[in-house]
């Protein structure tokens, strides 16, 4: 795979722009389709869909990298970026929110995204936020492109969205897909074991197997990436879970490193932003918390 991967890189490099801040951070433009792009930063993945209608752009990463990213766009298309979609709340997503407000971007996003970044005790004066918010799904119609937005309960977040543009076969996971890494499922953020299994199912009947797959963190993917990912989850809560019933308690069951070894030694993960104790830990307290009634129903 990661040869693979590298062959790719070598193929698209001379498609590929770059920006780079006084920070060192290169922002990274990999083609997806015809009229889609990934950009890649610091932070979750960004994409980029141009058109006639205006530019549609799913996240923005940090604040910071705003003025590179925006540069980075010029560089696919002369229009603005006119809709910008929130996939969650957390700040390498949404950081660049007010900046992209400022020029003119309409924010769309769930309503525990805007609950949430309004409730941000930095965020003092209320900039950034959503201006059209839902509560299930919302469909765009715009550069001749149908782009179905769905939400996730209590998967990453209590916040997360699907993005799917039918029409180019492109799907947005966002962070409840980590290409080629464990998960980070924010538990105190509404965020469960049960729930990415359910975002990483819905997200496998929505598409087939020539869809692309732009991941939260990580590598454009493909439909046996985002398969392999769901198996490692479902593995990942059945070995936790088995310990559970064991009489295993937490301690025991975050220096088990069994539980977690079939998909990555921890020593493969160590410098990960989550490495195998913090993954047993997550899903033994994911586990073990009182179910919501939409994680009871992922379950069945």
């Amino acid at each position: 795979m990661k040869k693979l991967i590298t062959s790719i890189l070598i193929a698209i490099a001379p498609f590929i722009g770059n920006a780079q801040d006084k920070e060192g951070v290169n922002i990274k433009i990999i083609p997806v389709s015809e009229n889609i792009s990934m950009l890649v930063g610091q932070g979750g993945n960004i994409r980029v869909l141009t058109g006639e209608d205006g530019t549609i752009m799913i996240d923005d990463q940090f604040a910071r990298l705003s003025e590179k990213i925006m540069a980075s766009i010029k560089t696919l298309s002369d229009k603005p970026v006119k809709y910008l979609v929130n996939t969650h709340f957390h700040g390498d997503h949404t950081g660049g929110n007010a900046n992209f407000q400022e020029q003119g971007a309409l924010i769309l996003a769930h309503d525990n995204v805007r609950k949430r970044l309004a409730a941000d005790e930095k965020n003092t004066d209320g900039k950034g936020l959503p201006i059209i918010t839902f509560d299930s799904d919302v469909t765009l119609h715009l550069n001749d492109n149908d782009i179905l937005i769905t939400h996730i309960h209590n998967a990453h977040t209590d916040s997360d969205v699907l993005v799917y543009f039918p029409t180019s076969n492109v799907l947005h996971t966002r962070d409840t897909f980590f290409n080629g890494s464990f998960p980070f499922i924010d538990l105190k953020s509404g965020g469960s074991i049960d729930g990415d299994i359910a975002a990483a199912e819905m997200g496998l009947k929505l598409i087939n197997k020539q869809t692309k797959i732009i991941p939260g963190h990580g590598d454009l993917a493909t439909y046996e990436d985002y398969s392999k990912y769901l198996t490692m989850l479902k593995g990942l809560r059945e070995n936790v879970q088995k310990a559970l019933d064991s009489g295993k308690d937490k301690d025991a069951i975050i220096k088990d490193e069994s539980l977690t070894s079939t998909f990555y030694s921890d020593e493969e993960v160590k410098d990960g932003f989550i490495n195998g104790p913090k993954i047993r830990e997550t899903i033994y307290m994911s586990l073990s918390e009182p179910k919501s009634e939409d994680e009871t129903e992922s379950r069945k």
